[in-house]
């Protein structure tokens, strides 16, 4: 299920704890699964030159954790919040689908950290250089599903894959049986998604 890079991580966590005197903090969370994460950074001359952590959750959370921790380890403030969900999953040698949104909240977890400390030095902000994507790129990026992994859950003939637990169900079915998650699907691009949901994760299609 898990690479080996992800496995490596999970046992041997790089940067864990907490930054003394910390420059930001961040904290991003998962209500429907439990993750936590919380990222502290230490900036020096417009870089980040200390990054720590500490995470609640699944293998794959603490994984996707110590990864971008050490990826940005170094960057400027630009680069950092360049990092992308599709980056760090790369980096781990990809993820369950299912566990595509723990690298979601690493990646938010430390630009919430690094948002804080710009907060208090608007001099510095005001020369950030923020990345700028298309909406499709960005919905793309972050519910694309499976990065580098070939062994998922693949749609036939009248089934889907449910974008949770990477089950195989029927098609237009309003409820997956495997997770008991409901869902729904995009009039647009017919992407499957939860129920409830205000706009298409996939194509970014708003509904009314």
């Amino acid at each position: 299920m898990y690479s080996e890079k992800v496995m490596d991580h999970f046992n041997n966590p790089r940067n864990v704890g907490t930054v003394e005197n910390a420059d930001g903090v961040g904290e991003e969370g998962n209500p429907v699964c439990g993750d936590m994460m919380t990222f502290t950074i230490k900036v020096k001359d417009g870089r980040l030159a200390d990054i720590k952590y500490k995470t609640f959750g699944c293998g794959a959370a603490i994984a996707v954790s110590s990864m971008i921790s050490e990826m940005a380890m170094g960057k400027t403030l630009s680069e950092a919040l360049a990092l992308s969900k599709g980056e760090v999953a790369a980096e781990l040698d990809g993820l369950p689908q299912q566990k595509m949104h723990c690298s979601n909240l690493g990646a938010d977890a430390l630009h919430k950290a690094i948002e804080d400390y710009l907060s208090r030095h608007p001099e510095v902000a005001a020369a950030i250089q923020r990345p700028e994507k298309p909406r499709e790129e960005v919905y793309q990026e972050r519910f694309s599903g499976i990065v580098g992994r070939t062994d998922a859950c693949q749609p036939v003939d009248g089934m889907v894959c449910c974008p949770f637990c990477d089950s195989q169900i029927p098609d237009k079915s309003p409820l997956c049986e495997p997770c008991g998650q409901e869902l729904q699907s995009c009039p647009k691009c017919s992407g499957l998604m939860g129920k409830g949901a205000h706009d298409c994760p996939y194509c970014g299609y708003e509904f009314n």
